[in-house]
């Protein structure tokens, strides 16, 4: 079954052209299903790579799946057109008294500031407690994991000596329905200057670590009651997001290494994908195990 999308949002294109099955509101209105209401909260500046991203993982399930794009109110994106979040995005405000099957909140790249100097810090508390009472299950992408460990749990980020960055062999803990057929080792990438205090997640009796990497550290965790996954990777990221931001750096002048275990020639321009597997599976397992098995029909009562 498909997902949801306005048919001029530049993903419906892209996801078409790969044989994703979307469709628009109007076709889906003449099927009698209820489709399962996803929100994701789009923190990233580059919002139509990260809308694609993720639309893409999203549209590998039998479900109709209804997709609501939302930004902050309190920050405006300087990367991404008006025209474009006026057309596609809804503010957190317009959606706050809705229900919603599942959620989505990316990273972002704030994660050098304390969580309280991000302008949008309050706004963000406010949605992450939305998301306790309203959603049924959330997932939190590397910043995004981070912000929520430190809110719900005041889990503290710490910087690292140098960035995480490439493709990191991570090793499955538990047979959680989140891990559903994976390998016992898999792959997600990773893009990030801070790390989490593992020590106190360990000690937090109402966190669970389902899988685990040597050199990234905890990559994927959960609640105890399943209503929070922890991404601190991407695994949503496409065959070259880490090579554009690796020339992105370079560019700037930044001492940047190339990203670890990546590129799979010398002049670093080709990339061997060994993520893609695992990314579909954590989405389609959330959104079977975590979303549609436990969610009401009703969303409203």
């Amino acid at each position: 079954m498909p997902i949801i999308i306005p048919k001029d949002l530049p993903a419906y294109e892209i996801l078409t052209n790969e044989n994703i099955f979307v469709m628009n509101a109007e076709r889906a209105v003449t099927q009698d299903i209820r489709p399962i209401e996803i929100a994701i909260l789009n923190l990233m500046p580059t919002k139509v790579e990260t809308e694609t991203q993720l639309l893409r993982l999203l549209g590998n399930t039998p479900l109709q799946v209804n997709v609501t794009l939302l930004n902050t109110g309190s920050y405006k994106s300087k990367n991404t057109s008006e025209e474009h979040l006026e057309r596609f995005y809804r503010s957190f405000s317009s959606v706050k008294n809705k229900h919603f099957d599942g959620m989505i909140i990316t990273g972002a790249p704030v994660e050098t500031l304390a969580f309280e100097d991000v302008l949008y810090w309050s706004e963000l508390k406010e949605i992450m407690d939305f998301s306790e009472k309203m959603v049924t299950s959330t997932i939190y992408i590397c910043w995004g994991a981070q912000a929520a460990l430190y809110y719900h749990y005041g889990i503290k980020k710490k910087p690292l000596r140098t960035k995480m960055f490439g493709v990191f062999p991570v090793r499955r803990l538990e047979n959680d329905p989140l891990l559903k057929g994976m390998d016992d080792v898999f792959y997600i990438p990773h893009s990030r200057h801070t790390g989490i205090d593992e020590k106190a997640v360990y000690e937090n009796e109402n966190l669970r670590v389902l899988a685990y990497s040597k050199k990234a550290g905890a990559s994927v965790m959960k609640s105890k009651d399943g209503k929070k996954i922890f991404l601190t990777g991407h695994s949503e990221y496409d065959r070259y997001t880490l090579r554009n931001e690796f020339e992105r750096d370079k560019k700037k002048g930044l001492l940047i290494k190339a990203p670890y275990n990546y590129f799979s020639d010398k002049e670093m321009r080709d990339v061997d994908m060994k993520w893609a597997s695992a990314a579909n599976l954590i989405f389609y397992n959330w959104i079977n195990y975590y979303v549609y098995q436990v969610t009401p029909f009703d969303l409203e009562v």
